[in-house]
C-alpha cells in the first residue's frame, strides 16, 4: 500500500517543543454506511456542549501561544480545533457537510485537537511542515472568486512540491487538496502539543480509523506517530 511520509522542519519544533502528530493514510473502500460521519459529528457537538476534557483548555491555550510565536493572531486566525469548538459553543451544533469531513471534524471536536484531512492523490511530492519563505502559492477563495495568496515569511505552513496546502499551520486548507467522500487516497494529520496526553492522541486516531471501518468496510490504513 502507498505510504505517506510527512516531514517536519527542525525550526517548527523550535517554536512548538514537544509537538507530535499522528499521520494516518487511508485507502478508501466503497461507502456502505455514509451516516457514520454525521452521527459522530452530532454526538461530538453534544459532548462539547456538556463540557471539555480536563486538559482541553490548556491544549487550546498552548496552540494560541504557538500561533503567536510565529506571528499569527490566534483571536483572528485560531487553530482549526479552537475555531470548531467556538462555533459549536456559539451555535449548538454543526451542519453535516460530507461523510468523511463530518467524521474528522467529530474527532477534532471530541478530542480538542486540530485534524487535517487531505486528498493524497492531489499532492505532488510528500507533505512538509515548514517555515514559509513567503513565495509559496496558496490557492483559495476570496469574495467567492478563486485567488492565489502567499504566506508571510516565517509563517508555519503545510506544503508540497507545488505550494501551500494549509496556511498558518492548520488554520485554512487550500482548494487543490481538499478532501471529500469521493477521494480514494486520504491523508489525515492529527496534531497535538504536550498538554494533550499522548494516550488521548492515540484514542483520537482510533476514533477516526474505527469510524472509517464502519463507514467503508474493507478500508485499509497506515498509522504513524511523528515526533521530534
Amino acid at each position: 500500500m502507498f505510504t505517506v511520509a510527512p516531514s517536519i522542519a527542525p525550526e517548527v519544533y523550535g517554536i512548538a517543543p514537544g509537538f507530535r502528530a499522528l499521520s494516518i493514510y487511508v485507502q478508501a473502500a466503497p461507502v456502505v454506511n455514509p451516516d457514520v460521519g454525521e452521527s459522530a459529528l452530532k454526538a461530538a457537538c453534544e459532548a462539547v456542549q456538556m463540557g471539555v476534557p480536563e486538559w482541553a483548555e490548556a491544549h487550546m491555550a498552548a496552540w494560541a501561544a504557538v500561533f503567536q510565536g510565529f506571528g499569527a493572531k490566534p483571536k483572528r486566525t485560531p487553530c482549526s480545533a479552537d475555531a470548531l469548538r467556538k462555533r459549536v459553543l456559539r451555535d449548538g451544533t454543526m451542519p453535516a457537510l460530507d461523510p468523511v469531513v463530518d467524521l474528522y471534524n467529530a474527532v477534532s471536536l471530541r478530542y480538542a485537537i486540530p485534524v487535517g484531512g487531505e486528498n493524497r492523490a492531489a499532492y505532488q511530492g510528500s507533505p512538509r511542515l515548514i517555515m514559509a519563505e513567503g513565495y509559496e502559492p496558496f490557492d483559495t477563495y476570496k469574495d467567492g472568486e478563486p485567488v492565489v495568496e502567499y504566506p508571510a515569511r516565517g509563517e508555519v505552513i503545510w506544503c508540497d512540491d507545488v505550494g501551500v496546502t494549509c496556511r498558518r499551520w492548520n488554520w485554512r486548507q487550500g482548494i487543490r487538496t481538499r478532501l471529500d467522500v469521493e477521494a480514494q487516497q486520504m491523508w489525515f494529520i492529527l496534531e497535538s502539543l504536550p498538554q494533550m496526553p499522548l494516550e488521548k492522541l492515540h484514542e483520537a486516531g482510533k476514533m477516526l480509523t474505527d469510524g472509517f471501518e464502519k463507514m467503508m468496510p474493507g478500508v485499509r490504513f497506515e498509522v504513524a506517530l511523528i515526533s521530534e
